[in-house]
């Protein structure tokens, strides 16, 4: 599995029950979020008390599914995530347990050339 920077991750807004399997999640991202859970980008599914965090994604061969629960606090809200995709850098800086919320980003450059 290579998580490249094309890949991008979509987060589940609503709390999910953390016994699900890969076959539930896959159709909550099919039936609830109305995309492809073959298409390759990582689905990120919350649990109530947001202390665990479960990452599913295909790669051609079988689905994986990451697993994360944290000792002590929670992540930060995922409603605020849930809005668009992620790069793959914004969800490992989240997993780390930073408030993407409070971070800002430098503005992209639109170059037209190398001088």
């Amino acid at each position: 599995m290579i998580l490249s920077s094309a890949v991008r991750a979509y987060v589940y807004s609503e709390a999910v029950d953390m016994r699900k399997s890969i076959d539930a999640l896959a159709q909550l991202v099919a039936s609830c979020m109305g995309m492809d859970p073959l298409s390759g980008q990582v689905f990120v599914f919350i649990g109530r008390r947001r202390d665990k965090v479960k990452l599913l994604v295909w790669d051609r061969h079988g689905f994986w599914v990451l697993y994360k629960r944290l000792e002590r606090g929670r992540f930060a809200d995922p409603a605020r995530l849930a809005a668009g995709a992620l790069a793959m850098s914004e969800l490992v800086a989240w997993l780390e347990g930073i408030d993407l919320a409070r971070v800002r980003r430098l503005p992209a450059v639109a170059a037209s050339r190398v001088s």
